[in-house]
């Protein structure tokens, strides 16, 4: 069976003036189409189709459904409605595959030369939760090439709940965070033009596989050593062997700390890692041993060949370094360099009572720190940048001018990276995240400071990065801080939350200055939470408690949200004077165009706002709002019982 999807060129089968009206969503190619992912246009309107949002990536994504394939096409309803074991609406594009007999398969092509693939994949869970392993069949040009190796032990959170702490691995009625990921290296490389299936065999025996997407990738071979670093093989590292290499890790590490060494490297191999690397502290100061690492490089021969992993998962391990951070990745205070690596923990659970999946790099961060190249899975959150001041005080020192790039941060628990307790000038660009279980990307500007007047999270920029099927919370998120902005970004398929998002709920420190939303594409976001009661939009701004001025979007496009395109949500503060301009909003498919809740208070001028296909009408100010919209044509709503106002 063979179908082509419209609406990813036409968006919604409606031709819009000044959209990209052809090709695919950049980073999301099918078998019978290319696109050339490049560094986002800074500051490209919105329609200007020459503007390419979202980060460079190295493989190209090919949707199961667009493909060839003899299966069930799954389709989310048209609320995409969460939390229900509903694959469809967890799926990429809300549409995936279902493989239930011997025989079925999803074929596609390829358009680049490979040698790697990641298959986006939902298998059953154990019975009695845990998780089951399984195989699938991978075939080239019609020649078998190798069973792929699929688990669902990562998977497959039940509950009822909006509280994620409160999820289980114990099967129940409703379950979520139904896919995983399996990746392999291929024995070699295939040229562009390969036609190739993932197939149900007789001794696959998983007795459904839902595939979601798949990415083709030609990775390079592994990176020599540098002459300047010292290996931890020669610190009695052995890779490939199943035995724990931990003492070996942290004796370079600390060398490298000591000055006696210039560099740490990590081999191309499979390291296991069982304790979180960090400097020991003689005076057992902190509750948990909380010293991080400084003055480190540490450097890979590649995230796909360098690759450090944990077995035992987090809640499990007994006598871990940090009870909440984990067994596994690093802890970093200061002056530190990572590239290359890859860091695989072993959660299985977002939980509290110190059950939580680890964190891959957490720490104070400091200055001078630059993260490169780094792939992490399945960890609580994949890097968390701060400590409260209170936590050893006279080692405060937060995040400033660190730099993230090239991460690719997957299927976590909670945040893919969170920028927190005063970070400020860093970045996070040219970076792709999956699945995460909160925030993909936050800045967090709480108030266990120091200096709760001064130590504000401040001008943090989020760059030009893919995020894809946050299945808890927001795309992007900021709360509180100043100068801070989310800049050309590709951002699709929120569960139940934003797109993007900003908030003063967690009690942050004021927002103030100017936060620039600018040049960023978002596709099928938004959602229902909070027992299905609260509709939230593509972008939506809540002024919780605190007012939230000085925002800024332009240069920006909106298309098939679930609910509203942009919406300012009903709080005790207010937003004052938003700046709208230049700006496309197309297909609110449950919602408005643009929509003030009932307790929203501010204003807004649009400049250049185009909108079309609204569910509810373009710009809808409910009754009772104290919100005035100013450029465009205000509509009153209804009084309804969609939303809690």
């Amino acid at each position: 069976m063979k179908r082509t999807k419209l609406r990813r060129g036409l968006i919604c089968g409606v031709a819009v003036t000044g959209l990209i009206a052809v090709g695919l969503v950049p980073g999301l190619a099918s078998a019978d189409d290319t696109v050339e992912t490049t560094t986002a246009t800074t500051g490209a309107a919105a329609g200007d189709p020459a503007a390419v949002r979202g980060a460079t990536l190295p493989y190209v994504e090919y949707e199961a459904e667009d493909g060839e394939y003899d299966g069930e096409l799954l389709q989310a309803d048209p609320e995409r409605t969460f939390g229900h074991t509903n694959f469809a609406s967890e799926s990429s594009g809300r549409e995936s595959v279902r493989l239930t007999q011997q025989g079925q398969f999803v074929e596609f092509t390829s358009t680049t030369a490979t040698n790697s693939i990641v298959v986006r994949n939902s298998i059953p869970d154990a019975p009695n939760g845990g998780g089951a392993d399984a195989t699938i069949s991978l075939y080239a040009d019609g020649t078998f090439v190798q069973k792929l190796d699929l688990s669902s032990k990562h998977s497959w959170l039940y509950g009822n709940t909006d509280d994620p702490e409160s999820l289980t691995n114990t099967p129940q009625a409703d379950a979520r965070r139904l896919f995983d990921e399996s990746h392999a290296l291929l024995a070699e490389t295939y040229p562009a033009g390969t036609t190739f299936r993932l197939q149900r065999d007789a001794d696959d025996s998983a007795s459904f596989y839902i595939i979601d997407l798949i990415d083709l990738e030609e990775v390079a071979p592994p990176a020599e050593q540098p002459a300047e670093c010292t290996s931890i093989t020669e610190y009695g590292a052995v890779s490939d062997d199943g035995n724990d290499d931990t003492a070996a890790i942290q004796a370079a590490v600390t060398a490298d700390q000591n000055g006696e060494i210039a560099c740490v490297w990590i081999p191309a191999g499979q390291w296991r890692q069982e304790q979180k690397i960090l400097t020991d502290d003689p005076q057992d100061r902190g509750e948990y041993n909380q010293v991080g690492i400084s003055d480190v490089t540490i450097r890979g021969a590649g995230m796909w060949h360098s690759q450090l992993y944990t077995l035992t998962p987090p809640h499990e391990a007994g006598g871990i370094n940090h009870p909440h951070e984990g067994n596994f990745g690093f802890d970093i205070d200061d002056n530190t360099q990572i590239s290359d690596i890859a860091i695989f923990g072993s959660g299985t659970i977002r939980g509290g009572g110190g059950a939580e999946g680890g964190v891959g790099l957490n720490g104070r961060f400091g200055q001078n720190t630059r993260i490169t190249n780094v792939w992490i899975e399945h960890a609580n959150v994949g890097v968390w940048v701060g400590r409260d001041h209170s936590n050893i005080p006279e080692l405060w020192g937060p995040g400033d001018g660190l730099e993230f790039s090239g991460m690719r941060i997957r299927n976590t628990y909670a945040d893919g990276i969170n920028f927190t307790n005063g970070t400020s000038n860093s970045t996070v660009d040219n970076s792709s995240f999956r699945t995460t279980g909160d925030d993909s990307l936050a800045v967090w500007a709480n108030r266990y400071v120091e200096n709760p007047a001064e130590d504000i999270g401040h001008d943090n920029t989020f760059s030009n990065n893919t995020i894809q099927l946050p299945w808890r919370a927001n795309g992007v998120a900021i709360y509180g801080g100043y100068g801070n902005s989310i800049e050309n970004n590709l951002i699709s398929d929120t569960a139940n939350y934003p797109g993007i998002m900003l908030a003063t709920d967690h009690d942050p420190l004021p927002f103030s200055g100017q936060t620039l939303i600018a040049g960023n594409e978002l596709h099928r976001t938004g959602g229902a939470f909070w027992g299905e009661a609260q509709e939230f939009g593509a972008i939506t701004l809540f002024a919780a408690g605190q007012d939230i001025p000085g925002v800024t979007i332009r240069d920006t496009a909106i298309y098939d949200s679930t609910y509203d395109g942009i919406q300012f949500k009903s709080g005790g503060g207010a937003v004052p004077d938003v700046q709208i301009s230049d700006v496309t909003i197309d297909g609110s498919n449950n919602g408005a165009g643009i929509l003030a809740m009932g307790g929203a208070r501010g204003s807004a001028t649009l400049t250049d706002v185009t909108i079309t296909g609204s569910a509810d009408g373009d710009v809808v100010i409910e009754p009772g709002s104290q919100f005035t919209i100013t450029g465009g044509p205000a509509q009153t709503a209804a009084v309804t019982n969609r939303r809690i106002l």
